[in-house]
């Protein structure tokens, strides 16, 4: 015979281990609080964005659209050259970084601003300081190095990196990983109380020994708070059960 579970059966459940499951998610959310306001190192970025276009002829008042074309072509290929050794090595000396190309590499975000000939060099590192002066030495660096490179001089800073008054961190986002350690932790807690409640095997209503022992029920015990027993009670009981026993 198949078991069923109905809503209320969902609901009773819950309600019993609202206390556990309060606590689980409670103490998730705060685990993450701690670990990102106190055990993360906060991430600061810093961008720089670098114009890259075609030399006008000396005739020319305008850029062709081909120019443009190829302008914005050369920018998948600038993408690559701007995170290859060639471009760091020389930033990692210049800055007397004592780091790898590859660990500079993966602080290094390079992305083209649509379909614009703009691209946009973002840094992260520990330092803000450091992160903008990353960001600037590298655009440098490949704006000197492309001329040499490609044989072209099509590559101009449209925008250095500055470093503010009060530069916020991009990573940890606290807010968002407590977010996370809330539906995580509520997961948890409900999925833990469904289980605790499959292993009890114990018996707590008349419907669990009906069902135990395939028998009705003809009778059962209540629970009597003695607190609010008078002594009238138990007398009024006491005479009850003595004329049913002269009775029968």
């Amino acid at each position: 015979m198949e078991e069923t579970i109905s809503l209320k059966d969902i609901m009773q459940t819950l309600k019993q281990r609202l206390r556990l499951i309060i606590i689980i998610t409670a103490a998730a959310v705060a685990l993450a609080a701690g670990v990102s306001y106190f055990v993360l190192t906060p991430v600061y970025d810093a961008s720089t964005q670098l114009l890259v276009n075609q030399s006008a002829a000396e005739d020319q008042q305008q850029f062709t659209s081909g120019e443009l074309q190829t302008s914005r072509d050369l920018i998948d290929t600038y993408n690559v050259i701007i995170t290859s050794p060639r471009i760091l090595e020389p930033t990692l000396e210049e800055l007397n970084l004592e780091q790898s190309v590859g660990d500079l590499r993966n602080q290094i975000n390079v992305s083209a601003e649509g379909e614009s000939q703009v691209v946009t060099i973002t840094v992260e590192d520990e330092s803000p300081a450091a992160a903008v002066e990353i960001a600037n030495t590298i655009a440098g660096t490949f704006q000197e190095d492309i001329i040499e490179i490609m044989n072209v001089d099509n590559v101009s800073v449209l925008s250095a990196a500055e470093l503010g008054e009060n530069p916020s961190p991009v990573a940890p986002n606290p807010t968002l990983n407590m977010a996370i350690a809330f539906v995580v932790g509520l997961m948890i807690s409900v999925g833990i109380a469904f289980l605790l409640e499959f292993l009890d095997s114990t018996i707590k209503s008349e419907d669990d020994v009906e069902e135990k022992l395939g028998i009705p029920v003809l009778a059962s015990i209540s629970t009597m708070n003695t607190s609010k027993v008078t002594d009238s009670d138990l007398t009024h009981s006491k005479k009850s059960q003595g004329r049913e026993t002269y009775g029968a």
